[in-house]
């Protein structure tokens, strides 16, 4: 089948990637001539475990290509697959001016029976939306449909999650539509829904704000624990096995980050706002998620009172492991807030160090490991929970730091291990150990 995937972020990569390697003819469209170029040659504009590997492979056998010519992809292709950024513009809003460009040049560029599908996340109405925008840069009525087909992609699992999803939801206006996109993903042999456009345009932000509800009441919880002497690890152990409320998504620590769940809260709160329903608990999920990094750093400023002039080594940048993805990432206000203390910030992440350097202040000190970050630090702040961490030989960062103590985000360590080892340890939702 040919494919036209528009747009190189995530979402759009790693489907014409995987669609190219079930066997398809795929055409990735950007209008980004250096990305293009880079893709060309080899060079992957993000870091996902795989990617790289995939898309050669497919680049040489013929199955997949780069272009900024959209008219040509266009036409060539049965399906076209809109996955360009849907940034967050003022009040929550989603900004859809990517979408509309995309979808006058299908218009204009259109000349037979086409099936466009809305990939990028987009709020609930936007099928119409691209359908009016279609129509209206026609040079002539040309037959299509608009399609919502939601992705639910991991950052640093994004090609598991394609091959393996736990369910590909297929919003069209007819049966016969939506069987194009059964045939597409039928080699995948995954559970299948079939809903309306709006459906499947709710499914998608639903789906997101209730895991973000999960991580935001569990770090509420947290803050009780710590008040009240309890363990959150427990209690998430407890909560988890009840098979109704499940243990993912129910890990305390810095809250969300990243390119969705803190864009799509908004999202939604705004699009039910201008449907007249007032989502007063997702309001409150994004207040708990905004005050996480502000008690982390508040953590930090007490322990190390004063914290002017003190060295503070930060493990992980990227707002999640496995990615270079600095959106959103909780590393970016702990050390701005850090830094406003007069804290000297000596950071480390395994890939993400050089988006940081675009983002961060130029304050910063970046390091070539974690050992190199911690020596002569009086703390160490471990904010992205990378496995690398977690197998750190800790007996050696205690011997470097000036001050053996350590800020755990993320709840990576275990409070016993870390008494044992002499460690001043503060958690998330634990009791601090603080040796004698």
């Amino acid at each position: 089948m040919n494919i036209c995937v528009v747009g190189t972020g995530y979402v759009g990569l790693v489907t014409g990637a995987v669609f190219a390697d079930l066997g398809n003819d795929v055409v990735c469209v950007d209008n980004d001539s250096a990305k293009i170029a880079a893709l060309t040659a080899g060079q992957m504009p993000i870091y996902e475990p795989g990617l790289e590997e995939m898309v050669g492979r497919n680049v040489a056998d013929e199955r997949l290509a780069f272009t900024t010519d959209l008219g040509p992809a266009v036409r060539r292709s049965v399906i076209v697959f809109i996955t360009v950024g849907t940034p967050q513009g003022s009040a929550g809003k989603t900004d859809l001016a990517a979408v509309e460009d995309v979808a006058r040049g299908i218009g204009q560029a259109m000349e037979r029976y086409t099936v466009i599908v809305n990939k990028s996340t987009v709020p609930v109405g936007t099928g119409e939306f691209v359908r009016d925008v279609i129509e209206r840069h026609q040079p002539r009525p040309i037959a299509f449909d608009v399609v919502s087909n939601p992705e639910f992609l991991r950052e640093g699992s994004a090609i598991e999650d394609t091959l393996r999803p736990d369910r590909i939801v297929i919003g069209a206006p007819t049966q016969q539509v939506a069987m194009t996109l059964l045939e597409l993903y039928a080699p995948l042999e995954r559970p299948m829904i079939i809903t309306g456009v709006p459906s499947a345009e709710m499914i998608k932000y639903a789906s997101n704000a209730f895991l973000a509800a999960k991580i935001s009441f569990i770090n509420a919880i947290a803050d009780i624990c710590e008040q009240a002497g309890a363990d959150v690890t427990a209690v998430m152990k407890g909560m988890g096995l009840d098979p109704r409320i499940g243990s993912a998504f129910l890990q305390a620590g810095l809250g969300y980050g990243g390119s969705c769940f803190p864009k799509d809260t908004e999202s939604l709160v705004h699009t039910a706002g201008g449907l007249g329903c007032d989502f007063d608990l997702l309001r409150a999920v994004i207040e708990v998620n905004r005050a996480r990094a502000g008690h982390f750093v508040d953590v930090i400023a007490q322990a190390l009172e004063p914290v002017e002039g003190k060295v503070l080594a930060v493990l992980g940048l990227a707002f999640k492991p496995n990615t270079d993805d600095m959106r959103e990432a909780k590393s970016v206000e702990v050390i701005q807030r850090l830094l406003e203390l007069g804290t000297t910030v000596r950071a480390y992440d395994p890939v993400a160090m050089p988006n940081a350097r675009r983002i961060l202040p130029a304050a910063v000190v970046y390091c070539e490991s974690p050992y190199e970050a911690a020596a002569g630090a009086d703390g160490v702040a471990l904010v992205t929970e990378w496995n690398a961490f977690k197998l750190l030989n800790l007996e050696r960062l205690r011997a470097l730091m000036r001050r053996p103590v350590v800020f755990d985000g993320r709840n990576l360590w275990e409070p016993e291990r870390m008494r044992r080892l002499g460690f001043e340890y503060h958690s998330i939702g634990r009791k601090p150990v603080v040796p004698s």
